[in-house]
């Protein structure tokens, strides 16, 4: 039996979200709509949800606020903000607060349901697969967790999906592009620097607590473990 995955866009300009409600709802995806911070904030604790939407500038609680919030309820619960600010400090602010992924406003629906898409397909790996060793770092897949020397390591959906790509391909170096193809399901380029902001993210947790380092770069080619 197939598993109804729903969504929860948070959006306070109506005539947007509406038209991406709506949306969604044509390519399958039933969608909740919530106007302001307060009645996501409702809507989130009653019902369960695979992904998130959620706009930053909001009445009553703001974007920031929620994302913590879903967070702290949910650690593996993949969210993608929606805002009209695009500096690199704001991108980083996302982040850090536990959002998975970042559109800055007018966005293409098309590149807004090529990264839900993404999100929301199942896994990939081999059924008989359960986990990946490499050196003193365990990446257990049935468990979505990730143990390196015997401490526990918090990621992300979108960085656990990350790692995972660069394991598998131990040793041979990922450029851009197919980290774009395999881990945001995107074609193209989108001229931002998300893939070296959630490298820097992976080796703060994975390498900087740690003597012996994992993740390298070959300049000009790409990423690679080892």
């Amino acid at each position: 039996m197939s598993i109804i995955q729903k969504i929860l866009l948070v959006e306070d300009e109506p005539k947007l979200g509406q038209a991406v409600q709506e949306e969604l709802i044509r390519s399958g995806y039933p969608a909740d709509l919530a106007v302001d911070g307060l009645e996501a904030s409702k809507l989130f604790g009653l019902n369960t949800y695979s992904l998130v939407l959620l706009d930053i500038n909001l009445p009553y609680k703001n974007g920031v606020e929620l994302c913590k919030e879903f967070r702290n309820l949910n650690k593996k619960i993949p969210i993608i903000m929606l805002t009209a600010a695009g500096e690199i400090s704001d991108k980083i602010e996302a982040f850090n607060i536990g959002a998975d992924d970042y559109i800055v406003k007018p966005f293409h629906f098309e590149e807004l349901f090529a990264r839900v898409k993404v999100f929301l397909k199942r896994s990939e790996l081999p059924s008989d697969v359960d986990r990946i060793v490499v050196e003193d770092m365990e990446i257990n897949f049935t468990n979505k967790t990730v143990v390196r020397s015997g401490k526990s390591i918090n990621l992300t959906a979108k960085e656990f999906t990350l790692l995972v790509l660069l394991a598998r391909n131990r040793e041979r170096v990922i450029s851009k592009q197919e980290i774009l193809e395999k881990v945001w399901d995107l074609s193209f380029d989108t001229g931002t620097n998300t893939i070296e902001v959630y490298i820097s993210f992976l080796r703060n947790k994975i390498d900087k607590p740690f003597e012996h380092k994992l993740i390298h770069t070959k300049p000009g080619f790409g990423y690679y473990i080892k």
